[in-house]
């Protein structure tokens, strides 16, 4: 495939240099706005704000030692990995001192009367402060040095970006109030601002992120005025094939069978089956390991709990939450094999995936409680003292997962071509409904074109056991 990417020129790098120069003041300025607030600065500032107050230091000063330590940090982590753009964050660090100075002067004058108007320039703070890590992303230029120690730990230990950046975040705020107790009369500059920073201020990132989209056309339309012309349009790239083969994609409740369902119609049809076997295609497509896809796959417990850990990612382009990483490895994969090839597949939101796509048949499989819970223990060693919630737990991640990625609510029937309940029918009669309404589908099309739906990279099974031919109109 052709490489559409083009290489950046120094009018280019200038041009974002300029954009992450005044992310970094809007930074500063949501900083000066909450030392302002007196309800406690955000984590990362915490030992700059109290060290300024103990030490007859300015805030900006103690910054840029901070960030210089940092940069000592991951060159003795990094060593020979170290690389000359690495020491683009001592400038940083300097240019980001200076306009913490700059922007404490600015508010100097500003003083919010009483508790009310202290939270809402808390708020306004962390608003500022998350348009201003919004641009510098955006930006995508030299990293802060904070930033950077964190992927130095990730790169080194492999050790996930939220956790190390949450660790840092959490390490910060005890040096700080530990100086805070040793050389000021008082807890200063750690409350409960502190912790409404270090919530909202990912949260509101990953929001503009969403939502705001202006600064990456800017960027491109004045870095590459002629670029957006040169690009295929995407209907030329990701297009399939009329002809693509029949896929039948299973999502079910946890118990309904639709493992076992799914593994009886891939060999009626004589087509592959796709359940755990994603996770080691993933892994082998993808570079993760399985035992990590294993572990983020349909994994959400909370929506909320994920955004609280996924905002850490908000303040780096480099690194991604590891749930979301994994589901745009097995949707790429997904779309790889789905491409060229006959199959069933089970769960992994495959329908949401390859929405749109010809010729897909999706299906959700669903059971009475006390059917599902039957097959749990039987089938899935599980004790029957445990069944009930381990059915619950994996149906609330499966909701929540869906939810999450699609927007859709798993099991709505207007999602699907075909919904079975399996306590009613079995497994053997589940599987020959499904079977009939892909025939009676694909008979009713207006355009019909009867061949098999095995692909022809697979071997031919026996005569005698293919089960007919299913249109793939």
């Amino acid at each position: 495939m052709e490489d559409y990417r083009v290489r950046r020129s120094l009018g280019e790098h200038v041009l974002r240099c300029s954009v992450l120069i005044a992310a970094l003041f809007i930074m500063s300025l949501g900083i000066a706005l909450s030392t302002k607030a007196d309800l406690g600065v955000s984590p990362i500032s915490c030992t700059p704000y109290v060290l300024s107050l103990a030490f007859p230091l300015t805030m900006g000063t103690v910054t840029i030692l901070m960030h210089l330590s940092f940069v000592a940090v991951q060159a003795a982590l990094l060593k020979r990995q170290f690389r000359p753009a690495h020491l683009l964050q001592i400038p940083i660090a300097f240019i980001f001192g200076f306009l913490t100075d700059f922007s404490m002067w600015i508010i100097a004058p500003l003083e919010p009367d009483g508790y009310l108007w202290s939270v809402i320039l808390c708020l306004f703070s962390c608003v500022v402060i998350g348009f201003g890590v919004f641009l510098q992303v955006k930006a995508d230029s030299v990293l802060l040095a904070g930033e950077g120690m964190s992927l130095a730990f990730v790169k080194l230990f492999k050790w996930e970006f939220g956790a190390v950046k949450t660790g840092m975040d959490c390490t910060l705020v005890c040096i700080g109030l530990a100086c805070s107790l040793i050389f000021l009369p008082g807890l200063t500059g750690i409350r409960e601002g502190t912790v409404v920073a270090a919530v909202l201020v990912g949260m509101i990132v990953r929001f503009f992120n969403r939502h705001v989209f202006w600064p990456d056309r800017l960027l491109e339309r004045l870095a590459r005025p002629g670029a957006a012309s040169e690009l295929p349009p995407l209907a030329q790239t990701a297009a399939y094939a009329p002809d693509a083969p029949l896929v039948i994609s299973i999502d079910r409740e946890y118990g309904s069978g639709g493992h076992a369902i799914g593994k009886m119609l891939a060999e009626k049809l004589g087509i592959r089956f796709y359940d755990s076997e994603l996770v080691y295609l993933t892994a082998s497509r993808s570079g993760l390991t399985p035992d990590y896809i294993r572990k983020h796959e349909q994994q959400l417990s909370s929506r909320f709990l994920h955004e609280l850990y996924a905002q850490n990612y908000a303040y780096t382009a480099e690194e991604m939450p590891p749930e979301d990483a994994t589901f745009l490895a097995q949707s790429k994969v997904i779309r790889d094999i789905t491409a060229s090839q006959a199959c069933v597949i089970v769960g992994r939101c495959a329908n949401f995936i390859l929405k749109g796509r010809p010729n897909l048949f999706s299906v959700f499989l669903h059971a009475d409680r006390a059917t599902r819970m039957q097959r749990v223990i039987e089938n899935y060693g599980v004790e029957p003292g445990g069944a009930a919630r381990a059915m619950d737990i994996m149906d609330s991640r499966r909701r929540t997962h869906c939810l999450h990625y699609t927007g859709q609510e798993l099991g709505n029937a207007r999602l699907y071509d075909l919904c079975v309940n399996t306590s009613d029918y079995g497994l053997k009669r589940t599987v020959e409904l499904i079977l009939e309404a892909i025939n009676t589908r694909t008979e009713q099309s207006s355009a019909v074109e009867t061949v098999p739906v095995r692909s022809a990279s697979f071997p031919e099974p026996e005569e005698d056991s293919i089960p007919g031919e299913i249109s793939l109109a």
